[in-house]
């Protein structure tokens, strides 16, 4: 996985927030709500998704912090033993990236006053860490402005499967304004939005003043800064379990994108950082793929298992298990075995794994 710029310093009042939930339903039966994407060496290069996250903000940032699910919180605490026990929060249920990174800025910022706090999804991939490294620093010096900023990803091809940013004018060395986001649009509006130029895909990194994303919650999503306000006085004293019992319910379900990019961007509001990063989210079983290199036979094998025979089945993706797998006339099939389960998809149908566990418990009933 990526290994930090060798060059990196941290930079001062910074503060890495590394959102850590999700179950990761599009790679079943690896991922499952007990075992989450992140907590996985899905590339079988000795680091989890969560540690390789760890490894690429830990030099830049004067703090890292890491908000998880209460249930993944020992986890957490084993892959990361840099981190300290403030460094890990834990959401006692599942709220959504706005309450998340909403609550680690409410409690950085009574730990530490006003500062710039940049929001890394756990469970990505970034094979080109000096660009991320660049792009962070550039989003910090905006951010310090008073600009939401996001990192953008500059495209590869017209997929279906991410948002996408349109970029507006210059206002820093690659930094541009923000014109709009778009929620993941069908293969020909894609296409179409690639050939402007103008658009970036929306990976979900964000960098921002404590103050300024605080400010923007009062105004736009007041339930949720009054309790995260709350929290984060009672979060380093004796009164946090009881404050998360009365305050955690009642904060709004919704991505920070819908809460606070979308509308401040209408404002203009909100910066992209232009970044060629070699980013890959991990999504399904098909992106995954993407990280491999075939073999002669155009099978990808992730690492895992042993795959015997394969014949007239170009593109296939097999993850195998502990007993022999053989793929024939299905080409772009899916094949993993995860010892206790067993899925077979196509490619093209990737993104309909999100459905396995649920089709799985109905057979079960």
């Amino acid at each position: 996985m990526s290994a930090p710029s060798p060059d990196a310093a941290a930079i001062p009042d910074f503060a890495a927030v590394i959102p850590a939930g999700g179950v990761g339903s599009r790679l079943w039966p690896l991922s499952r709500p007990d075992r989450p994407k992140f907590l996985l060496d899905v590339l079988g290069e000795g680091r989890t998704l969560l540690q390789a996250t760890l490894d690429r903000v830990q030099p830049l940032a004067d703090i890292t912090m890491v908000v998880t699910g209460a249930r993944h919180v020992a986890a957490v605490a084993e892959q990361l033993p840099t981190l300290t026990e403030a460094d890990v929060v834990a959401e006692p249920s599942p709220r959504d990236s706005m309450a998340a990174i909403a609550l680690a800025a409410a409690i950085l910022e009574r730990r530490h006053g006003p500062i710039v706090i940049g929001s890394f999804a756990a469970d990505q991939v970034i094979r080109k860490p000096s660009a991320f490294d660049a792009a962070v620093r550039e989003a910090v010096e905006v951010a310090r402005a008073g600009k939401v900023v996001t990192i953008g990803v500059e495209p590869t091809g017209p997929s279906e499967a991410f948002g996408y940013i349109e970029a507006g004018g210059l206002i820093g060395t690659t930094a541009r304004d923000v014109a709009t986001f778009t929620e993941k649009p069908d293969a020909a509006t894609a296409a179409t939005f690639l050939a402007t130029g103008r658009y970036l895909w929306n990976a979900g990194m964000f960098v921002v003043r404590t103050d300024v994303l605080l400010a923007h919650l009062g105004r736009l999503q007041p339930g949720i800064l009054a309790g995260v306000r709350e929290l984060g006085a009672a979060w380093d004293g004796p009164g946090r379990d009881d404050a998360l019992a009365r305050w955690w319910p009642t904060l709004t379900r919704i991505a920070i994108d819908h809460a606070i990019a979308e509308p401040v961007a209408a404002h203009g509001g909100v910066a992209v950082i232009p970044a060629d990063l070699d980013w890959n989210d991990v999504g399904d079983f098909d992106s995954l793929a993407g990280l491999f290199s075939p073999r002669p036979d155009g099978v990808i094998e992730v690492n895992r298992g042993d795959v015997t025979a394969v014949e007239d089945a170009p593109g296939a993706v097999v993850i195998g298990g502990d007993r022999p797998v053989v793929v024939i006339g299905i080409p772009h099939a899916v094949v993993v075995d995860s010892g206790d389960a067993l899925l077979v998809t196509t490619r093209i149908a990737a993104q309909q794994v999100k459905n396995a566990a649920k089709l799985v418990g109905q057979q079960r009933l």
